[in-house]
């Protein structure tokens, strides 16, 4: 108890840089878990988000996008449609009828035939996800994302969502970060649905010198998710195992606090 307390009181110098990675991997394996983790003062830093961990984020964007949300005016992207969220180059694909893939379906709940589309495409939101009665609500055209809630009338959601790679690798945003952290874990998200404001709370390794240099706890991090989005750079390492799948993401200039 003791050595944990001691350990507990020390305290990292501030990182200019963050970067967060979901999972922990062989390569972390040998610093045995967060026993012996620090604390970071709060700071303005550049982090990267992994392949296992922006998926947490895609759902805060499709719940913006979401048809009920825009008609009762209670989503931050609601003036939003066509403009550019993301940098260039950056591309958010649905894709339902992809073979073999998780979420396939060729219909939706009320049984509007659903078809691949972009839903971000170099960077412009392009689609609001809509069932029936949010498109009537907007005078808009169905367009295929009805899906079915137990004892309920039908939502919407989208099926087989991928963000599409860049070119740097997980190693390469690190080296991009610089000083920062690689986050492991991510527990106790918050968003204000109306204004984008997001924190959450994580765990990883700090980076110093563009490598990973040891474990620390107990972290939140927060920003507005229009921020994050205009600044996201897509990873290379893009796999396909999941509904809902992205590369490792670089952002920079995110609030990162401990105590």
């Amino acid at each position: 108890m003791r050595l944990l307390s001691m350990l507990a009181s020390l305290v990292f110098s501030v990182p200019t840089a963050a970067l967060i990675w979901l999972g922990v991997n062989k390569e972390l394996a040998y610093w045995g878990g967060f026993l012996d983790s620090r604390y970071l003062l709060v700071t303005v830093v550049a982090f990267a988000l992994a392949a296992l961990l922006f998926p947490l984020l895609f759902p805060s964007l499709l719940g913006a996008i979401s048809g009920p949300a825009i008609a009762r005016g209670t989503s931050f992207l609601r003036d939003k449609m066509g403009e550019r969220l993301f940098s260039e180059g950056v591309d958010i694909i649905e894709d339902p009828l992809r073979d073999w893939s998780f979420g396939a379906r060729a219909v939706d709940a009320e049984g509007i035939a659903c078809k691949p589309r972009a839903l971000i495409e170099d960077g412009v939101l392009t689609t609001w996800l809509l069932n029936a009665s949010s498109a009537r609500q907007l005078g808009l055209e169905l367009t295929g994302h009805a899906a079915r809630n137990l004892g309920g009338a039908p939502g919407v959601g989208a099926s087989n969502v991928h963000l599409t790679p860049g070119e740097l690798d997980r190693d390469g945003l690190i080296a991009e970060a610089g000083e920062g952290v690689l986050v492991s874990e991510m527990f106790g998200p918050s968003l204000n649905a109306n204004t984008g404001d997001w924190s959450v709370g994580v765990a990883g390794y700090a980076i110093k010198g563009g490598k990973l240099a040891g474990p620390v706890s107990e972290i939140t991090v927060a920003g507005n998710l229009l921020d994050i989005f205009a600044r996201l750079v897509p990873g290379s390492d893009l796999e396909f195992d999941s509904a809902i799948n992205a590369p490792s993401v670089l952002v920079d200039n995110l609030s990162i606090g401990g105590r």
